[in-house]
């Protein structure tokens, strides 16, 4: 499991540039309090071969899946709590709820520090929790 700032990073597939080259279908992490984005440690060696020979060909886009004919996505991910497919109301109660549990545990060992972190990403996480919805309220902000 990938931690970033407290928060579990999530599982997902996504588009990246490296420098005039889109690479496609990239396996990432992501982190929803810091907005945080990483290559998947399991296939960052892949990556960076892929996105030299694309850039060294003056490729505009490459679907990195092409390239990666191996690739278990299931195992991939597993180690993720959450997931690109699911509901991001349920990924952000997901992550509130963890935030919460080791907000017990640093409460417990008297780290002030972890505990003030911890708050302000529970603040974080709840401001967006609030934004998602009212974006789902008839009338709300889409």
């Amino acid at each position: 499991m990938s931690f970033c700032c407290g928060a579990s990073m999530i599982g997902a597939k996504g588009n990246l540039r490296h420098f005039q080259t889109r690479i496609l279908n990239v396996p990432i992490l992501f982190c929803p309090v810091c907005r945080r984005l990483e290559v998947h440690y399991l296939v960052e060696n892949e990556y960076e071969i892929v996105a030299e020979y694309a850039r060294g060909d003056g490729a505009e886009e490459v679907d990195f899946q092409e390239y990666i004919q191996e690739l278990d996505w299931d195992r991939l991910f597993e180690n993720c709590v959450n997931h690109e497919e699911e509901d991001p109301l349920e990924v952000l109660r997901s992550q509130i709820d963890m935030a919460l549990d080791l907000l017990i545990i640093a409460k417990q060992l008297g780290d002030e520090e972890w505990i003030g972190q911890l708050k302000q990403r529970l603040g974080v996480m709840s401001g967006r929790k609030a934004r998602l919805l009212q974006s789902r309220q008839p009338g709300g902000r889409r």
